[in-house]
C-alpha cells in the first residue's frame, strides 16, 4: 500500500497542485538524511543541474567554495524537483559551506541552496508559487505548494527546502 501511495497518489496530488507536471514515479526522501558532497553531485548531475563556486572548490569550511557535504536529501531532491517541474536551467551557487546566516533552517544545516537568477526560473517561481510577506531583511518571498520558501536576494535565489516538493 505504501508503494502505491508513493508511485500513484503522491505524483497525482503533485500534478493537481501544479508541482510536478507529467511525473509518474517518485522517490521518497527523508528530511533529515544527510548526503555526502559526492552523493549530492551525482543526483544533480543525473538531473542536469549545474553548480559553480567563486573559488572553484567544494571545501565546506571555505566560504568561496560551493559544498554539498551534509546537505539534506530532501534539499537535493527538492532542487531537482524545481528543475524538473520548471523545465529551466538551474545552477547552484551556494550549498552547505560556511559564510551564510546561521539558524535551524540554514545552509550549514542542509536546508538551503542558492541558485543563479535566470529569467526562466524567476518566471516559474513568480507564476507558480504564492507571494508571501517579505523576509525580515526585505527579501521578497514566494511559498511553494509544498511549503518551501524561495527568497529573492537580488543577485540569486535563496531557497529553503523543508521537504522535497513531491519528489
Amino acid at each position: 500500500m505504501k508503494s502505491l501511495l508513493r508511485r500513484v497518489v503522491v505524483p497525482l496530488v503533485a500534478v493537481v497542485v501544479g508541482l510536478l507536471p507529467g511525473v509518474v514515479a517518485v522517490e521518497q526522501a527523508s528530511a533529515l538524511t544527510k548526503l555526502t558532497h559526492s552523493q549530492a553531485t551525482s543526483i544533480f548531475r543525473a538531473a542536469g543541474l549545474t553548480w559553480s563556486s567563486s573559488g572553484g572548490c567544494s571545501d565546506r569550511y571555505n566560504s568561496t567554495c560551493t559544498s554539498f557535504e551534509q546537505i539534506n536529501d530532501s534539499t537535493a531532491y527538492g532542487v531537482r524537483t524545481l528543475k524538473t517541474a520548471s523545465g529551466c536551467a538551474v545552477n547552484i551557487t551556494g550549498g552547505t559551506e560556511v559564510g551564510h546566516a546561521s539558524g535551524t533552517y540554514s545552509h550549514w544545516n542542509g536546508y538551503k541552496v542558492d541558485i543563479s537568477k535566470y529569467t526562466c526560473v524567476g518566471n516559474y517561481i513568480h507564476n507558480t508559487f504564492t507571494r508571501i510577506a517579505d523576509r525580515g531583511d526585505g527579501a521578497a518571498q514566494w511559498r511553494s505548494g509544498a511549503g518551501n520558501i524561495y527568497a529573492d536576494e537580488g543577485n540569486h535565489w535563496d531557497i529553503t527546502y523543508y521537504n522535497c516538493g513531491g519528489c
